[in-house]
């Protein structure tokens, strides 16, 4: 039987939603198997129309008020919403509480209610009485579950409870390592699969998951591409793409693919915020604002990006010398429950840039007693002191930080490398540039990369410079 994702790209399914589309418009309600009729509205909560997916499941509850499975798609959206106790009503009017779909709810509310032994135990009890045969699903569904709240070590221990290796069961344990953050191991799985289903556009964009997370990008793209050529509207691989592009710094195609995948997701506020932080990488400040304001209208209340969205209206406000408004957003970011050092060393920085001196410092030893003197706090205010020309004061903070610093502390020696190069201490430049191409290749590429040519690594850095003086003493 086909399932999810699956199940919607067959011509059954597609059967099903034309003739519910088609009594819509009309006006005239046909009846339909409320089963159906979930089915449409997970395929409307999934590509982001939830008024329709909220229309379709609300018919069905009016053609069976106590069916199953419309119940349970209402209390899960409950527990979405965070709203337990209205799961649990949803729960209460299911008329038979023996289905299995009823079972798994039970369960989601007591894993939702963070009493995860509790439910497994329930699940191990219910798992004892169903027929041997019923065994397989039953594993596939647990485990199902476990992956949705993020228990992917629960749910590979009953992957590894079954017997049976189907395509199913291969996807849910790549998708298994994936939680587990083993993507080696999750994308192995995933190219096994796309050997017998070379035309599965779900496994190519799981893939291409896996291979961004493992900083493939370059391989990322071209498995985005395959799910793409596929299906042209398949947005999560447009946005894998998105992703791998931006990573890569090529933020014109990034902001491209961008924008293709808000095209597809006009409601999901992340895809705005995307565009906007590619703008602000190419100095398009203006531009970032209106797609951060439209971010903003449509996140819900409890939108886990609004932080994200506030910080970075701040920023762009900052960039334009429009410091009041810059500091109104990072006040709505704090009452967002952003980090709260974080969010003084951003007020501080706007406060610093506009040489409000005294509230800048005020701000930025509230940040590190916030942090208990994080050095990654510390080193953040120094940069903001670097940015805004303060070099001699930099250096000397530079200098204090790095010389205190844990052995394992491998941050902020590029920066002091490139301090000590504006302030023309040549000999200090090359040892700190030598430390940071050690410690922090990345952040060396990062701060220093423009001033070397683009094909040299940071590995060579030492070298070309060296190379270079010796260049310099022959002529």
């Amino acid at each position: 039987m086909l399932t999810g994702d699956r199940y919607f790209d067959s011509k059954d399914f597609k059967d099903i939603l034309m003739s519910y589309e088609k009594s819509v418009m009309s006006g005239h309600r046909i009846f339909m198997d409320v089963d159906d009729l979930t089915d449409i509205a997970d395929y409307y909560n999934m590509i982001g129309e939830k008024d329709k997916a909220d229309e379709a499941i609300d018919y069905a509850l009016d053609i069976s008020p106590n069916a199953t499975l419309p119940l349970v798609y209402k209390a899960r959206e409950a527990l979405a919403n965070g709203d337990h106790e209205k799961a649990e009503e949803f729960a209460e009017r299911i008329g038979d509480k023996d289905d299995p779909d009823c079972k798994y709810l039970t369960a989601e509310l007591l894993i939702a209610r963070k009493k995860t032994e509790e439910a497994e135990n329930y699940l191990k009890g219910y798992y004892n009485e169903i027929d041997y045969e019923e065994h397989e699903d039953f594993i596939l569904d647990v485990a199902n579950l476990y992956v949705d709240y993020g228990l992917n070590d629960k749910a590979f221990e009953w992957m590894c409870k079954g017997k049976r290796k189907s395509a199913e069961y291969k996807e849910l344990m790549a998708r298994v390592f994936f939680g587990m953050e083993k993507y080696e191991e999750s994308e192995k799985v995933f190219n096994e699969l796309i050997d017998k289903d070379p035309y599965s556009k779900r496994y190519w964009t799981a893939l291409a998951s896996a291979q961004f997370m493992s900083e493939k990008y370059n391989d990322a793209i071209t498995s985005s591409e395959y799910a793409i050529a596929i299906d042209p509207d398949d947005a999560e691989a447009i946005l894998v793409k998105a992703n791998s592009l931006y990573k890569m710094e090529n933020y014109e195609d990034a902001l491209t693919f961008y924008k293709r995948y808000c095209e597809r997701m006009p409601l999901d506020e992340m895809g705005e915020l995307n565009v906007a932080t590619c703008l602000i990488n190419m100095d398009m400040f203006g531009e970032a604002i209106k797609h951060l304001e439209k971010a903003k209208e449509i996140a819900p209340q409890n939108s886990a990006y609004l932080n994200s969205i506030y910080r970075e209206l701040a920023f762009s406000y900052s960039a334009i010398k429009m410091s009041d408004k810059a500091l109104e957003y990072l006040e709505k970011a704090e009452e967002a429950n952003g980090d709260i050092a974080d969010i003084m060393v951003l007020k501080g920085h706007v406060l610093l840039e506009n040489e409000r001196y005294q509230e800048a410092e005020r701000m930025f030893r509230m940040a590190m007693d916030n942090a208990n003197k994080d050095p990654r706090i510390v080193l953040r205010i120094i940069v903001s002191f670097y940015d805004n020309k303060h070099l001699e004061m930099a250096y000397s903070m530079f200098k204090s930080l790095l010389t205190n610093v844990y052995e394992e502390f491998n941050e902020g020696y590029s920066y002091m490398a490139l301090c000590c190069w504006d302030l023309k201490l040549v000999d200090e430049f090359m040892k700190y540039m030598n430390i940071a191409v050690q410690k922090n290749p990345k952040e060396a590429k990062k701060v220093l990369g423009h001033l070397f040519p683009k094909n040299i690594e940071p590995e060579e850095y030492y070298n070309y410079i060296i190379n270079n003086i010796n260049k310099k003493k022959e002529n």
